[in-house]
């Protein structure tokens, strides 16, 4: 199927059952890890909304959630700049914290981040992320919780989207060449 945001076409690339099943095993492995402890999930806003909300229905531990909001992207293009728009409001110091990224492609989000909870003082920080593309990818920063990896290709729909269109989309389209 093939649909069309703005100028561009896009081709169905992952169906909502791949992406459910991606899910709930970094709920699990989330779980496994911090299950004598309460961690704080924070998503990264706009992306990350629908993979943070199916996320938090798969996890079944005590948990606490918070958002923040950065951005890099215009168009489909990273600027490689991160602009931090939105900071966090409650005391992380000494509690443990899972970032919840749609997408990492070249990190320049994550390393930012990263400096940011390095001032908090959190006990530990893990990266989880629903895609990654391992070929765009720049930095030197583990990312503790994959989804699914994919083509250094321009995706939409659950959470991504192209200049504001696509978010909603269930499943996800990858642009047509």
């Amino acid at each position: 199927m093939e649909i069309k945001l703005h100028d561009k076409y896009f081709k169905s690339f992952i169906e909502a059952q791949e992406l459910d099943f991606a899910i709930a095993n970094v709920a699990q492995q989330i779980k496994d890890d911090f299950q004598d402890e309460v961690p704080v999930f924070v998503g990264v806003l706009n992306g990350a909304f629908m993979f943070m909300s199916d996320l938090m229905k798969q996890y079944d531990a005590p948990c606490e959630l918070s958002f923040v909001k950065l951005a890099s992207y215009e168009g489909t293009q990273s600027t490689n700049e991160v602009k931090q728009l939105i900071g966090l409001n409650q005391n992380l110091e000494g509690r443990s914290v899972i970032i919840v990224e749609d997408i990492v492609d070249t990190g320049n989000t994550i390393e930012e981040l990263k400096t940011i909870f390095k001032q908090q003082k959190v006990k530990h920080l893990k990266i989880a992320t629903l895609f990654f593309k391992p070929e765009a990818y720049t930095k030197d920063i583990k990312l503790d919780y994959v989804g699914i990896r994919i083509p250094n290709k321009f995706i939409v729909g659950y959470g991504l989207d192209y200049d504001g269109l696509g978010r909603n989309l269930k499943e996800v389209y990858q642009l047509a060449e």
